[in-house]
């Protein structure tokens, strides 16, 4: 790991550290092209990527939905219970979430409020790559279901090496759609899943929202088609910074690093002490633990390459460096760790205490493992019910209502000026103030109506509204 020591009064730029930021140019294109030709080829187009990326030939991209409700069937029952005791924990914690649809009345009758409905169709991501992950399904899926999503759609890779009429994928990640509930399963992933669930095929509906990580392909894929559906957010590569005092033990801080840094040898991982002897004991550590890692290479590579100590000369210079990492996984292996949640600005989601370890959250904790990364914690959030429903604006006024708003209203598209907007309210001020026959076309064709829209309002009745003659209350 890089070693990075401030000095006294100096803060941590974020030019010290060693992201890369956007998505290589050549990356941005060919999943632009995949786009393009799933989008004229449809399902042809994804059986050729197929062929030229998995190595597979599929003909049916569609799961049969037997296979889903028989996932569990032969399992190991250790790993069954595992996964239906984290999908009840996460299901528990999202369930806190939901947001219910709300209405107001003010005195004069009109209602306002919000109505909160879910997306008909979301469409979840599951790499299928280095690793299988069935937390993944688990943590994009339910809560999509407890937004109230009626179809979840799962795209992920078919496996080169499934045998002559086996399923395609693996029986871990199967299982957790079936536990997850959900509704369709395809095989079929990158880019061109991406496309697939943004623009549809004829084997694939099209989607209103994608979420779920995937290689920088599918992080490609999934901005481009932003915009065109709605997308969670664009992960890069998995983070881990570790906020540690002379009180933590080296080993487990060295576990932790590498946690994430087995993910890819692109994840990042921070170490941030006051403490020099810290720093070099937890590298002792790592030698230890990566002798044993099945996983060693790809870990000592994203430790080399990615890897940061920063060593701060107090606890503030200390958590001023974590909240400009803003990472997307933070643990806080100190003394007074309650006591430093509050001074933590940006982080995807913080692990507090020795004994809060962050695998512990990837799998049963409960809040969401989908987390921003690449410092977009800076104004990003975990991934939650609130990504999978719609917020709509509910306005109904009464008569009583529109004459209290409409002299604002009026004034306000004058010196905007748009006439429209205001002859919109001032024709229905005119209904209430002179009576229906006042806004029929003839009557109209012989009134101002640059004085309709604009009538000159005093303040006193922008303010207080317009009045009702006393036959019209």
């Amino acid at each position: 790991m890089k070693t990075v020591t401030l000095a006294s009064g100096e803060r941590l730029a974020a030019e010290m550290l060693t992201r890369e930021g956007v998505l290589p140019a050549d990356i941005t294109a060919s999943a632009q092209r995949i786009i393009d030709e799933v989008r004229r080829g449809g399902d042809d187009a994804l059986r050729r990527f197929c062929r030229e990326f998995d190595g597979v030939d599929v003909e049916d991209f569609r799961l049969p939905l037997e296979q889903i409700d028989t996932a569990l069937e032969g399992l190991d029952p250790s790993f069954v219970a595992a996964l239906e005791k984290a999908a009840a924990q996460i299901r528990a914690f999202h369930e806190r979430e939901v947001q219910q649809s709300w209405f107001t009345t003010r005195a004069d009758g009109t209602m306002l409020g919000v109505k909160v409905t879910p997306v008909a169709a979301a469409g979840i991501y599951v790499p299928g790559g280095r690793a299988q992950y069935p937390s993944t399904v688990l943590m994009n899926a339910i809560p999509a279901k407890v937004a109230g999503v009626e179809r979840v759609v799962m795209v992920t890779p078919p496996q080169r090496d499934a045998a002559p009429g086996a399923c395609p994928i693996s029986p871990y990640t199967l299982a957790a759609a079936k536990v997850a509930g959900v509704d369709e399963v395809y095989t079929v992933g990158g880019a061109q899943a991406v496309a697939a669930l943004a623009y549809g095929t004829a084997s694939i509906p099209r989607v209103e929202k994608i979420t779920g990580p995937g290689n920088a392909y599918v992080a490609a894929a999934k901005r481009l088609v932003s915009g065109d559906v709605g997308i969670d957010m664009v992960a890069g590569p998995s983070e881990v910074c570790v906020l540690a005092d002379a009180t933590a033990e080296p080993a487990v801080i060295a576990a932790d690093l590498m946690a994430q840094a087995e993910h890819d040898p692109l994840a990042a991982c921070y170490l941030v002490t006051c403490d020099v002897q810290l720093a070099h004991d937890v590298e002792r550590a790592l030698e230890v633990l990566l002798a044993a890692s099945p996983r060693a290479d790809i870990t000592r590579a994203s430790l080399d390459n990615q890897g940061m100590a920063i060593i701060a000369a107090d606890m503030d210079a200390a958590v001023d460096a974590v909240n400009t990492i803003a990472p997307e996984h933070l643990e806080l292996h100190c003394a007074d760790a309650l006591g430093l949640l509050g001074s933590i600005r940006n982080a995807g989601a913080i692990f507090v205490g020795a004994w809060s370890s962050e695998p512990l959250g990837d799998y049963v904790a409960g809040p969401n493992h989908t987390l921003p990364t690449g410092g977009t914690a800076t104004f990003s959030n975990p991934l939650s019910v609130d990504d999978f429903v719609k917020r709509s604006s509910v306005i109904c006024y009464t008569p009583a209502g529109l004459l209290a708003d409409a002299p604002a209203t009026q004034r306000l598209a004058q010196a905007e000026g748009l006439w429209a907007h205001a002859l919109s309210a001032g024709l229905r001020r005119r209904v209430l103030e002179e009576g229906a026959s006042a806004v029929q076309i003839d009557a109209l064709a012989q009134a101002d109506l640059t004085t309709v829209a604009w009538p000159g309002d005093t303040p006193d009745v922008v303010v207080r509204g317009a009045g009702v003659p006393e036959e019209g209350r």
